[in-house]
């Protein structure tokens, strides 16, 4: 009787309970790298995310600027993501992944890392507007170890 009992409960539990919904989306972005001056920016990302917990791909490059000595920097970053259950999206952000800067005939080819964070507003349906900041350290010979990104995207659901 008791492993009947069980199995009924077992049962109920697992037709009820229900794993979160996993979406996607993909952003196209343009915004301002800050360091070490102000040069434009823009690139793509594309996320997927349970419930609070996603993950995503992003791309972007910056120009150089010769007459400021600002190198042209381009990175590809696989970052995960924490972010608020809410139509409205709150998230925080940090991941690894490539860089390249290059000013003149100088290159300079390494992995780096990111932390930074944002929100997601919701517009008309699956379109959102998406605005993020972010903080690089980039590794080996870097011109600039830290550089700062903040952008504005149009971020779109599936």
């Amino acid at each position: 009787m008791r492993k009947i009992t069980t199995v009924i409960v077992l049962a109920l539990t697992l037709t009820t309970v229900s794993p979160a919904p996993a979406g996607a989306d993909v952003t196209a972005f343009l915004g301002a790298t800050l360091t070490p001056s102000s040069r434009a920016v823009r690139g793509a990302a594309v996320g997927i995310s349970l419930l609070v917990v996603g993950f995503e791909f992003e791309y972007a490059s910056t120009a150089e600027d010769l007459v400021e000595g600002a190198p042209s920097l381009r990175t590809g970053m696989i970052n995960g993501l924490i972010q608020t259950p809410t139509r409205t999206q709150f998230y925080l952000t940090a991941g690894g992944g490539l860089f390249r800067e290059q000013l003149g005939a100088f290159s300079e080819t390494s992995i780096g890392t990111n932390i930074g964070g944002g929100i997601k507003l919701g517009l008309m349906g699956p379109l959102r507007l998406r605005l993020d900041y972010r903080i690089f350290h980039l590794r080996g010979n870097a011109l600039h170890k830290n550089p700062q990104r903040v952008y504005v995207g149009a971020n779109l659901m599936f």
